[in-house]
């Protein structure tokens, strides 16, 4: 009797799941078509579009081949842009490749529309009409302004022209199907009020992805709720090299609390050197997942925006061991352990 209730729970577990798994099978995209924009190439948006690709939103780290025996992964010279399959790590469904963007019309972007690339962008959906992998952050940039995204697509055509061809990305099932729900499509969205610092910060954040990076994740690696901004997400570098995010929370034991807007800056500041003139190599287990080089150019005027911003944000007490596999934090946890 009990070998019959149990076969027949088991037959209705498959039925769910094999029902769920042929719903999202079927369930279309929520997806339009690329619109027939042109984007006009100002001086100012030139400008605008080199500091929040080199910089801020951080595109050129994902987009192009970076050292990664030295320490902040620099971008190798000449290769802006030119893209690079990702290394996988832990749990990465697939083949993840962040294609190259630049104007070469063969293996790059250079048959792709405006509006290609700002629905890539803000909404998910590749050139080609394919859903993108959400480790493109256009979850947040979907808050991206209309200005600042035009901007980003302006700039990205004046990229020196590469050739270089790359595989495609292929995820894994069921991921491929889970991941058909992360694209919308983005309305105008208005450029925030510079004036309100809060609200300049809280944008800044935003399309700076500081929440997903300082945030421990869920397991579909979305921040847990109640404890955004905490830190404890956790990157491999290298096997057996792993890199743990601070607490950016205003909690005075674990977090910034007691931290200064000009201590602040400084720990951003303090890595120019290295950005203009070359990182040192280092071990694996004591690198870092934060992009100091690029951040480190960031406007002081944006930083103390993100700052105070982050004094918003609820306390969260949280102690994180940023290189656990560093041999001095070992040692520690062996002889505490002692």
């Amino acid at each position: 009797m009990w070998k019959k209730i149990l076969g027949s729970l088991l037959l209705l577990v498959i039925a769910v799941v094999g029902g769920g798994l042929a719903y999202l099978h079927f369930k279309p995209v929520n997806m339009r078509a690329a619109s027939g924009i042109t984007i006009e190439r100002t001086p100012e948006r030139l400008a605008r579009g080199n500091y929040l690709f080199n910089h801020l939103t951080g595109c050129v780290d994902c987009h192009s081949p970076v050292d990664e025996k030295r320490f902040g992964y620099p971008v190798i010279p000449g290769s802006q842009g030119k893209g690079k399959v990702v290394i996988p790590g832990p749990g990465m469904p697939g083949t993840i490749v962040a294609p190259n963007i630049t104007p070469d019309p063969e293996t790059g972007a250079g048959r792709w529309t405006d509006g290609q690339l700002l629905r890539a962008i803000r909404e998910g959906i590749g050139h080609d009409g394919r859903v993108l992998f959400p480790m493109m952050p256009y979850t947040e940039f979907r808050n991206l302004s209309d200005e600042d995204v035009y901007s980003i697509i302006a700039y990205m055509r004046t990229l020196p022209q590469a050739s270089s061809s790359l595989p495609a990305t292929t995820v894994k099932f069921p991921v491929n199907l889970f991941i058909k729900s992360a694209p919308s499509p983005v309305d105008s969205v208005p450029q925030p009020n510079r004036a309100d610092r809060v609200a300049w910060g809280r944008y800044l954040t935003t399309i700076g992805g500081c929440k997903f990076c300082h945030s421990p994740v869920e397991n579909d690696g979305s921040p847990v709720k109640g404890k955004e901004f905490s830190g404890g997400h956790v990157f491999e570098l290298a096997p057996g090299a792993r890199a743990v995010t601070p607490n950016l929370t205003p909690d005075r034991e674990t977090g910034t609390g007691t931290w200064s807007e000009s201590e602040w800056l400084e720990k951003f500041t303090q890595y120019k050197d290295y950005a203009a003139n070359g990182s040192p190599v280092v071990e694996p287990n004591m690198n870092t997942a934060m992009p100091w080089l690029i951040f480190s150019n960031l406007d002081p005027d944006d930083l103390r925006a993100i700052f105070a911003y982050l004094r918003t944000v609820p306390a969260v007490k949280n102690a994180v061991v940023t290189h656990p596999d560093a041999p001095e934090e070992k040692r520690a946890r062996e002889q505490g352990a002692k």
